[in-house]
C-alpha cells in the first residue's frame, strides 16, 4: 500500500515518540493501517488518525490553569513551524489535557490537524488527526469530535 503525504505527516508530528499497545477505540468503519493498531483510517481514506506514546516525561494536569500555562507555550513553539495554530485546555474526567489544532502545509497540500497531549502516568500520549483541509466529508468531523471529547 502506498502511503499518502496525510500517512507521513501524522508519524512525522510525533518525533521521538514510539508506538506502544493501542489505547484508543477506533470509530465506527475505520481501520488499523498496515495493521497498525495506533494508525487508522477511515473507509475512503481521507481520515487518519494515530495513537503515539513516549517516554517522554509529561506532567499531569490537575487545573485547567495549568493546563492553560502549557497550551499557551505549546501554541508559541508550534507557531514557529506550522499556521493557524489554536489550542485549548481539555477535561478527562477530574485530569486536564491539551487540545491543538494547526494547518501543516506539505507537497502543495494544506493539512488541517488536531492533536490531543495527555499524561499517561507522567508520560506523553498523543492522539492526532489529520485530513486535507479541503475535504469536507463526515470523517473529518467524527475524527475532531473524537479526539476533542472521547480520546482519553
Amino acid at each position: 500500500m502506498t502511503r499518502r503525504p496525510a500517512a507521513y505527516l501524522v508519524a512525522a508530528l510525533a518525533v521521538l515518540l514510539s508506538p506502544a499497545q493501542a489505547l484508543i477505540v477506533p470509530l465506527t468503519g475505520w481501520t488499523p493501517v498496515n495493521g497498525d493498531a495506533n494508525f487508522w483510517t477511515d473507509a475512503s481514506g481521507a481520515c487518519l488518525m494515530r495513537e503515539e506514546r513516549s517516554g517522554q516525561a509529561f506532567p499531569t494536569f490537575t487545573s485547567a490553569e495549568d493546563a492553560r500555562a502549557f497550551a499557551l507555550k505549546l501554541q508559541g513553539s508550534l507557531g514557529r513551524s506550522v499556521r493557524s495554530v489554536v489550542t485549548q485546555p481539555v477535561d478527562r474526567a477530574g485530569a486536564w489535557g491539551v487540545l491543538a489544532a494547526y494547518d501543516y502545509h506539505e507537497a502543495g497540500t494544506t493539512y488541517r490537524i488536531s492533536q490531543l497531549y495527555l499524561s499517561d502516568r507522567g508520560v506523553l500520549r498523543t492522539v492526532t488527526g489529520s485530513a486535507a483541509a479541503k475535504h469536507a466529508g463526515t470523517c473529518v468531523n467524527e475524527m475532531r469530535d473524537f479526539i476533542r471529547f472521547l480520546a482519553n
